[in-house]
């Protein structure tokens, strides 16, 4: 009997990208809103993507299996 197909989690496909090298990608937090009391500088820092810890990756890439 074969094994089943796995499902993909869609929350975790919204909101994580994988790369070649299977390295998980997200956005940075703190952006949506009570944006006047950081700096410019944090604000622009927030706006660049950045990459999960190999420990969060791990249960990330379970969650999307065939990305």
């Amino acid at each position: 009997m074969a094994t089943r197909k796995l499902k993909t989690n869609k929350g975790a496909a919204k909101r994580f990208k994988l790369t070649k090298k299977r390295k998980v990608k997200m956005a940075r937090c703190f952006r949506g809103h009570l944006l006047t009391g950081k700096s410019s500088k944090r604000k622009r820092k927030m706006g660049q993507s950045s990459y999960c810890f190999e420990a969060e990756a791990k249960t990330i890439r379970k969650l999307m299996p065939y990305s």
